[in-house]
């Protein structure tokens, strides 16, 4: 599977990197990545984010070496932003743009024709770029602060194109980006020049990519092809090596068993021989040499049968290390008792109404900005209420992001928008935000989940933890020293096994911060719960995978409608 490029923009060299408090991140990993777009995948702290920034220079390496060709501009997971700066900043023109327009007015200072340099069309090119993140030209000399987040994603990605960067690395790009914004990102990745890589979950934009690598072990391995196939060889490698593996154990156990057979045998003609000579039923010089060439060979036989048994083992041991041991997370949710016709809450617009009731699995889309989170937190809040204050507030009217798919009048964005409500029929619903900030930063990731489960006995409690792969020391770690990833699957352990169980499970981007394997895990739990599953996600592959009874959208105009 694995080949390496001709032509490496990337290459490691048994590159090691340690954290502070002597975490190890990346342990000798060596690999290369060509020219193209290659789609990085790997588990949950595998390392990829680390291993991005390492190429792009934001830390050092502890050990090995690391060789690149040329500039590597960097978009992280989280883009931390000035919302003053222009976003003729964020866009990376600023400059050479300013000094333009005053070369146009007239001013010939010599430091305006050093800041152009040779890009005098810097502006007609910046609105182009403009164009593909789906925003009008005048938003040049507007701040980052007038952009939604997933505009200023698009707009960071655009400034990185500008650029001309040989290399450039993205981080979960589609993260915050609704489906709008998703589908003109992809049209900007189809046409990227140079080498590009990108670490993503989303199954849709990794199909996007010329190569797939996967950061697994010690080892960098690429293929040739974009995620779905590199997947499939990846099933049936590991099936082969499953089928191997049962073959080897068949032959070990046989050669063993014949090494068994023959010790007996030989035991037994060594007693019929002691036997014959103690009675001397032959001659004394006959007997010793009939045991002088039995124990020859016996000799012969046990170094014949134990080479067998010796190469079945190492055939065995090879067809283990094929075999992967990966843990994942097997997430088997408690009963919340809920009857099919039980109505667990209700969303309406003021015009019509939807009850979410027994088992149903429920979608809520729209663009960003439209008041999703909102509605959801609303609901949560109304269910700790106790269900009996139905909170059915006006949305704040969509402030104008001044986009070309936004051109609409201020006038119509702030008039008068429907009255979104959510009601909660039951005080048990467990929701789980976009940013996972509801856990004791000071306490262990046990007692954080124990609150959540306060009837539950501890070594039943360790045994379900132990399913989202905390166990362990992990468990007595404070919050405040866990990853992202482990951050988010004490989150998501709190909700699934709190007690008693929620009726319903409210999730809001729930894909962002897991790696697909662990997206596979949630999808088989949510499908097999037996309560109500409300969830707002941009990720239409999730959503199809759930098996939706009905979905939601928030239109433009502020009002519900189904999809």
């Amino acid at each position: 599977m694995s080949v390496p490029a001709l032509h490496p923009s990337v290459t490691l060299d048994r590159l090691s990197f340690t954290w502070p408090d002597g975490t190890v991140a990346l342990d000798a990993v060596s690999g290369s990545f060509g020219a193209g777009r290659t789609g990085l995948v790997g588990r949950n702290g595998a390392g990829k984010s680390t291993l991005l920034r390492l190429i792009a220079g934001e830390l050092s390496p502890t050990s090995g070496s690391l060789t690149t060709s040329g500039d590597v501009p960097y978009l992280p997971q989280q883009l931390t932003l000035d919302t003053g700066r222009r976003v003729a900043e964020l866009l990376g023109v600023a400059d050479a743009l300013d000094a333009v327009r005053a070369i146009g007015s007239g001013d010939v200072d010599p430091s305006h024709f050093d800041a152009v340099g040779d890009d005098w069309d810097i502006e007609a090119r910046a609105e182009v770029s403009l164009a593909e993140a789906g925003l009008s030209p005048d938003v040049l000399d507007r701040t980052v602060g007038e952009l939604s987040g997933g505009e200023a994603v698009l707009v960071a990605i655009a400034g990185i194109r500008l650029r001309r960067a040989p290399i450039t690395l993205l981080d979960e790009p589609t993260n915050n980006l609704d489906r709008e914004a998703r589908s003109r990102l992809a049209a900007m990745i189809a046409s990227w020049k140079g080498t590009l890589i990108v670490v993503s979950h989303d199954l849709s934009l990794l199909e996007l990519m010329d190569d797939t690598a996967e950061l697994y072990g010690r080892t960098l391995s690429v293929f040739g092809g974009p995620y779905s196939q590199w997947r499939a060889w990846l099933d049936a490698e590991q099936e082969a090596a499953r089928q191997a593996e049962v073959t080897a154990k068949q032959e070990f156990r046989k050669e063993r068993r014949q090494r068994i057979e023959a010790e007996v045998k030989l035991a037994h003609r060594a007693r019929t021989a002691k036997k014959a000579e103690i009675e001397k039923r032959v001659p004394k010089i006959i007997a010793h040499g009939r045991r002088m060439s039995a124990e020859v060979s016996a000799g012969r036989l046990r170094t014949e049968v134990g080479a067998k048994e010796d190469a079945a083992r190492a055939a065995l041991d090879e067809a283990g290390r094929r075999l992967r041991a990966d843990a994942s997370m097997k997430i088997e949710l408690p009963d919340p008792d809920v009857s099919r016709g039980r109505r667990i809450a209700t969303l309406g617009d003021g015009e019509r109404s939807w009850i979410i009731q027994g088992p149903d699995r429920v979608a809520l889309v729209g663009r960003n900005g439209a008041g999703k989170t909102t509605l959801l937190e609303r609901l949560v809040a109304d269910a700790d209420g106790g269900g009996s204050v139905h909170n059915s507030a006006q949305i704040p009217p969509i402030r104008p992001t001044h986009g070309a798919a936004d051109a609409l009048d201020d006038s119509l964005l702030n008039a008068e928008r429907p009255a979104l409500t959510a009601t909660a029929l039951t005080d048990r619903i467990g929701y789980l935000p976009q940013r996972v900030d509801g856990l004791d930063e000071g306490r262990s990731v046990f007692e954080n989940i124990a609150d959540a489960a306060p009837h539950v006995p501890e070594k039943e409690l360790r045994n379900r933890l132990a399913r989202f792969l905390i166990r362990g020391a992990t468990a007595e770690r404070p919050v405040a020293a866990l990853s992202g990833g482990e951050r988010f699957r004490v989150a998501l352990a709190s909700l699934l096994l709190a007690d008693p169980p929620p009726h319903l499970v409210v999730l809001d981007e729930p894909t962002n911060n897991l790696d697909i394997d662990t997206v596979d895990q949630l999808v088989e739990a949510l499908r097999a719960y037996r309560g109500a599953v409300l969830v707002v996600s941009h990720d239409d592959a999730f959503l199809r995978r759930l098996g939706l009874d009905l979905t939601l959208e928030i239109l433009p105009d502020g009002s519900l409608a189904e999809r």
